[in-house]
């Protein structure tokens, strides 16, 4: 499988896409290191040929970092996973800009509201970062928790999301 990779400069600095050749997005996040990328994709989708170019995705971020939020929802992505995380990546999309879930509501909005663990991990193990938007899930406390890509990043997506964007 053959794949294009993608770096744009963002407010929260380089970001790389990882697309296939049907231009779902196979993995994204805030760095340069496109071995970083290839490692957070499923070996059973994992490009054996990468090569530079222009991404249809790239697109959707400069308009959401233009103020288009809703840019990223109608990119395709594609992941390999359990049930549990095929299910909470699909809950993650409909997660609405500036209303973050708890790790507790994002549990019980996958139908096992003790499984905060589960869910935390369902984030963690998300490849294609921004498109699925795990950032939006929050500590039970309102805190950040964590997040790959730097709690600045998360912060700053965070209140671009609400509308208090950081300049």
């Amino acid at each position: 499988m053959s794949a294009i990779v993608q770096t744009l400069d963002t407010p929260d600095g380089a970001f790389t896409l990882v697309t296939d050749a049907d231009g779902a997005v196979l993995a994204s996040g805030w760095t340069a290191d496109v071995d970083a990328m290839l490692n957070r994709i499923h070996p059973s989708l994992r490009p054996d040929d990468v090569r530079d170019g222009d991404a249809a995705a790239a697109d959707a971020v400069r308009a959401y970092y233009g103020g288009d939020l809703a840019a990223i929802d109608v990119v395709p992505v594609r992941q390999r996973g359990t049930a549990l995380q095929l299910t909470g990546w699909d809950a993650l999309r409909r997660v609405v800009p500036g209303a973050p879930l708890t790790y507790t509501g994002f549990a019980a909005a996958l139908g096992s509201p003790r499984a905060v663990r589960a869910a935390a991990s369902v984030c963690a193990r998300n490849a294609p970062a921004l498109f699925v938007p795990c950032h939006r899930v929050l500590r039970g406390d309102g805190s950040l928790g964590g997040f790959a890509w730097g709690l600045h990043v998360k912060r700053a997506l965070l209140s671009r999301e609400s509308g208090d964007a950081l300049l």
